[in-house]
Order: structure tokens, then C-alpha cells, then sequence
């Protein structure tokens, strides 16, 4: 009996799986489930797909013209496609879209996209019977009206625009077109390019924890002052092989050839990009030079952490805010604005695994040392670490400390901004593995942050801006105890009163300037790159710099220091 109640419920087990499986198959084809059940399957676009594009024109002298079309049916990339140059006319690309549930059957779907001046269906093999729609800018559209296809890959689900000859989409699923579009451009405009992203959007990787590698060793690059901009950019100071200055470059694709070589050669487990990633009055599509800096990180799977310069959000084309968004959504990126209550965009820490533990094994902290003095009159020059994140800082390392204490090596701790602090401007530094070439452009108002560092334990902390500045600097370390004895009783022990001062440290050291976008070229100064390399097991940091040009050097840890060891910050003889 119990045998045949079994085989009874195997039975109708595998009529139900088989039922299931038919109606699911069904519902691929021909929409057979209700939009509530159907929208909860996992092929189901849980966003949009679209259904037309469309360019408009418009003109400033032309009061017949629009910019904008019905709000009610299409959406507008917010771009320019003449990025604001177009003196008195301009080009806005159009979307329709709908949520897939939200589709009739009169609607249908755009499965493919191709830029030209010909029919895409004529003369190609294979697409005879395809029909293609003419849209302005050299845009073919190509329909589909099976309901199916809107769960499919084919269907096109979002769409942007980038721009110049050397743009990149980095962003998984995503298709940029090699053709600009077709629109009457000024030959000195950064070309315009369609990007589409076909299919269900990327999943969510799983969560990015940096780790220290199995030999105790973790190896961070720091790449600051890139200043890349919309297209190849200009050229500022170049030098060429011979030593002589180099007329004929660009100026990004010169930086990130140089940023692949070190890439390759140094293998970082992480990059901090430590500031002025965009040449903001040169990258009115700041998006498009963000995508080319972060790419060969993503191509070769590099975590990476961002902290904005200066000239970030200069052109005012894109808001510390809105990069940091657009930042946090793409591959391997650690990058997060911070707490809203605290001043700035980008103040947070990246804790570092112990290779088979959940111990952190090190902590780096990301500020933000904002732009422009608020204050020009009292305080010229640039702002300053504001009262707010200091207090963050102490309070999050001081809330951390439990934590680390469980870790069985030493943990430390290094700090990373853009804007440097005043403390590196004292004479009385010990200035070691590098050049002081340029005056140090620090807050004219010193909010005492590097005293907060040295009291939270912090060994190190990496800055950028003045560009041929590479040095490392110490502040002299306090005198030795004093030894007092009883002057009656000369064989009783020592009384030793300890200098209070604060300890000795952090260290302070310049990335140097990376990009060509960016003045430099002081005294022959080729573009550079700073590693620090952390050996867990010793406590020990060190770091080097890695230059553009020229011979043998670019090959060679050029001024290697090791500044920390046994977890405690040491003075180079």
C-alpha cells in the first residue's frame, strides 16, 4: 500500500513539473500567464525595455523648434550631443520605454540598433527580410513584435550616449556603437556615440572584500592627478624619449598607456584613485572619462577606491555627488560617498582582510579635502578637513579599535586625500625619496587633522595636487626621554619622565602626477605612480614610485623607502 501511495505521488509530481514546465515554455512565446505571475519568473526584465528613439533639434533662434519632446511618452538622455558647443542649435536623443507588463500588443520592441548612412538591411547577408527604421543621426532601429523577445537578450533595455574617438563603456552588458552619430558637428567637437545595453541589467556581483594574500604581502597603487578629459585631450609638459619636449600627444591616451604598463608590471591588489581623476573644464561628458580611467581596472578584475580633487566637478558638468553615484554602480568599484552628516562626498574606510580570517588586517581611510577656500578673504588658497569629519575619523577609528585588537599580527592603518595638509609644508621635515619641487599648495587654515591621524595611530597618509611634488616627509621626532636622577643618591634607579608629544608619524607622502592633462615638466619631472606595499607578517610598509619615461627607469622602483616596521613608523638614516 505505502508503495503504491508512492509511486501515486511521484506520478503526479512529474505531471505537475512536466505542466509547469509546458505553461512556462508557452508563456515565453505567447504571454499565456497573467502580468502579475509572468512579472515574478526570472526572465522577466524587471526594468524597461525600449520601444523607439529619436533625436530632436532644436535652435536658439528658431522659437518653432523643441528640445524636448512629450515628457509624457519619451524620456531625454540629458546629454547635448554637441555638449553645449553648438552655439545657438543643439541635438537631444529620445527614448520611449515601457515596463514589460506595460506593453500592448500594438507595442513593439527594439532589438537592435546600427549607425549609417545605408539601410542595414540592404545588401547585408543574412537581414534581407529585416526591416529597418530611419532615425535621424544615422540611426537604424530595428522592431520586433513577438511578445517573447521583450524577456530575450535582443531587447534593448537602456540607452546612453558618450563621447570621443577613444571612449569606452565598461559597464557589463553594455554595446558602444564604433560609428558616431551622423549629426552636422563642429570637426573640433568630441564625436557622439551610442550605447546600448542589451537584456536583463548586470546582477549584482558578489560583494568585493579586499584581502590580504596568502603571503602576508598586500600591494595598493595609488594613481592621482590623471586629469583625463572628453576625448584624447591636450598634452601639458610632455617629454619624450630623448628628453626633449613632446609636441605631437594625446594626452590620454599617453596616460593610460602608462597606467596599462603599471597595471601589468605591479599587479595591485587595490588602486586608489586619489583625486582630480577628470580635468573637469575639459570633460563636459565627465562620464565618458571616469569609464576610460576605470576600464583597465575592471578588465583585469583591480578593486578600486575613488576621492575627489579639485578639478573633479570644476567644469560644473557633473557634481561630486553624481560621480560618486555613478561610481558606486560600476564593477569592482569600493568607492561610497560617506555619511550625510558629514561634510564632503567620499569620506568612508575600506577594511583589508587577513588572508584566512574575518580580522581586518588593514584600514584605509578616504576623505574629502573639497575645492576652494569658502573663505578667500581670511584664508586664500584652498579648503580645509572640516571639524565634522574629524570627529567622523576619531570617532569611527576609535569604534574600531576592539575589532582590530583580535587580529593576531599587527594592524595598521594609512590614510589617503587629495588637497594636502599643511604639516607637509613645515621646513623642519625630514624630507626623504623624492623632490620638493613646487610650493605646497595646503589649506592656509590648518584644522589639525594630521594631529587627529597621529593620535588615532594612523602610520601614513597619501596625497596628490601639486603635481611635481613626489616626495615623502617626516616630522622630526620628538627628543629622547630625559633621564633625571636624585643628585644625593646616585645608585638608586632612574626616574624617567616621557615626552608627551604625540607620537611619531604619520608619514607623509605625494603620489606625483599621473596624467599629461596636467601641468608638470618642472626641471624634466615625467609622469608618476606611487605603490605602497603592506607585509602584514612584519608590520612593515613600503613604498616607491614607478615614472612614464624614460630608458631603464620605467622599469625600476625608482626612491623605495620602507617607512614602517614592526607596526611602528621609522625614520630612514
Amino acid at each position: 500500500m505505502a508503495k503504491r501511495i508512492t509511486r501515486t505521488l511521484a506520478q503526479l509530481g512529474a505531471l505537475v513539473t512536466a505542466l509547469l514546465l509546458l505553461i512556462f515554455l508557452a508563456d515565453s512565446r505567447y504571454r499565456v500567464l497573467p502580468a502579475r505571475i509572468h512579472s515574478a519568473l526570472p526572465s522577466h526584465h524587471v526594468g524597461t525595455v525600449v520601444t523607439d528613439l529619436t533625436i530632436s533639434f532644436c535652435s536658439s533662434v528658431n522659437p518653432l523648434s523643441s528640445c524636448r519632446l512629450d515628457p509624457e511618452q519619451w524620456h531625454r538622455i540629458d546629454k547635448d550631443l554637441y555638449l553645449r558647443s553648438g552655439w545657438v542649435k543643439s541635438a537631444w536623443l529620445h527614448v520611449k520605454r515601457k515596463k514589460e507588463e506595460e506593453l500592448t500588443p500594438e507595442d513593439t520592441i527594439i532589438v537592435g540598433v546600427k549607425i549609417g548612412r545605408l539601410d542595414p538591411g540592404v545588401g547585408e547577408k543574412g537581414q534581407g527580410s529585416e526591416k529597418w527604421e530611419s532615425r535621424p543621426g544615422g540611426i537604424w532601429i530595428l522592431r520586433s513584435s513577438k511578445r517573447h523577445d521583450s524577456d530575450s537578450d535582443k531587447a534593448i533595455t537602456s540607452v546612453d550616449v558618450l563621447f570621443g574617438p577613444d571612449a569606452v563603456d565598461p559597464r557589463p552588458g553594455w554595446r558602444l556603437a564604433q560609428t558616431a552619430l551622423l549629426i552636422d558637428t563642429d570637426k573640433k567637437l568630441q564625436p557622439a556615440r551610442l550605447s546600448t545595453r542589451h537584456g536583463q541589467p548586470h546582477k549584482e556581483p558578489k560583494e568585493i572584500v579586499p584581502r590580504v594574500r596568502k603571503d602576508g604581502r598586500f600591494k595598493i597603487l595609488q594613481i592621482s592627478d590623471a586629469h583625463l578629459s572628453t576625448g584624447v585631450g591636450v598634452c601639458r609638459d610632455a617629454i619624450g624619449e630623448n628628453g626633449a619636449a613632446s609636441k605631437e600627444c594625446e594626452a590620454d591616451t599617453r596616460t593610460l598607456e602608462f597606467l596599462d604598463n603599471v597595471l601589468d608590471s605591479e599587479a595591485p591588489d587595490l588602486v586608489v584613485l586619489s583625486g582630480d581623476q577628470v580635468e573637469g573644464p575639459t570633460a563636459p561628458d565627465t562620464e565618458s572619462a571616469i569609464f576610460k580611467l576605470v576600464d583597465p581596472l575592471i578588465e583585469r578584475s583591480i578593486p578600486y577606491v575613488a576621492i575627489f580633487g579639485n578639478h573633479d566637478d570644476e567644469g560644473g558638468h557633473m557634481s561630486r555627488e553624481a560621480q560618486m553615484a555613478l561610481l558606486k554602480t560600476l564593477p569592482y568599484s569600493l568607492s561610497q560617498p560617506g555619511p550625510q552628516n558629514v561634510d564632503g562626498v567620499g569620506n568612508y574606510y575600506i577594511e583589508v582582510l587577513a588572508p584566512s580570517a574575518q580580522h581586518s588586517a588593514l584600514t584605509l581611510y578616504m576623505l574629502d579635502t573639497h575645492s576652494l577656500t569658502p573663505d578667500e578673504k581670511n584664508h586664500k588658497g584652498y579648503d580645509w578637513i572640516k571639524p565634522s569629519q574629524i570627529a567622523w575619523f576619531q570617532s569611527t577609528a576609535q569604534g574600531l579599535q576592539k575589532a582590530h585588537a583580535k587580529y593576531s599580527h599587527i594592524h595598521l592603518d594609512m590614510a589617503f586625500i587629495h588637497i594636502p595638509l599643511p604639516e607637509f609644508a613645515e621646513k623642519t621635515n625630514l624630507v626623504k625619496g623624492g623632490k620638493w619641487v613646487e610650493g605646497v599648495t595646503a589649506p592656509s587654515f590648518n584644522s589639525h587633522f594630521y594631529d587627529a591621524l597621529a593620535e588615532e595611530g594612523v602610520v601614513a597618509v597619501g596625497a596628490g595636487h601639486d603635481h611635481v611634488n613626489d616626495y615623502c616627509a617626516l616630522r622630526p621626532p620628538p627628543p629622547t626621554p630625559l633621564v633625571l636622577r636624585d643628585a644625593e643618591d646616585t645608585t638608586s634607579a632612574p626616574s624617567i619622565h616621557h615626552d608627551t608629544r604625540p607620537r611619531l608619524g604619520p608619514w607623509m607622502c605625494y603620489a606625483g602626477a599621473s596624467g599629461f592633462g596636467g601641468y608638470a615638466g618642472y626641471g624634466g619631472f615625467h609622469r608618476r605612480v606611487r605603490v605602497w606595499e603592506v607585509d602584514t607578517n612584519a608590520g612593515r610598509i613600503a613604498t616607491w614610485k614607478r615614472v612614464e619615461c624614460c630608458g631603464e627607469d620605467t622599469k625600476k622602483r625608482i626612491d623605495e623607502l620602507v617607512i614602517v616596521d614592526g607596526g611602528r613608523v621609522v625614520a630612514p638614516e
